[in-house]
């Protein structure tokens, strides 16, 4: 049973579509299977996504105060 779950269901595909971006971005080859990938480059994926979604945020914190 998987814990992980979106807490906005609507925002589920664009959250699938920004890790392929930045999956590309990095030069991970994801796809439909990725059993062949490292831990290292999952993780790579998983630390850019959330460095870019706080910095995202920051950045409306600071305008918006």
């Amino acid at each position: 049973m998987s814990r992980s779950r979106t807490l906005v269901p609507e925002a589920k595909q664009g959250l699938s579509k920004f890790k392929f971006e930045v999956a590309r971005e990095l030069g991970v080859p994801l796809g439909d299977y990725n059993g062949d990938l490292t831990s290292k480059q999952c993780g790579s994926v998983g630390g850019e996504m959330v460095k870019r979604m706080v910095e995202e945020f920051e950045g409306h914190m600071t305008t918006n105060h």
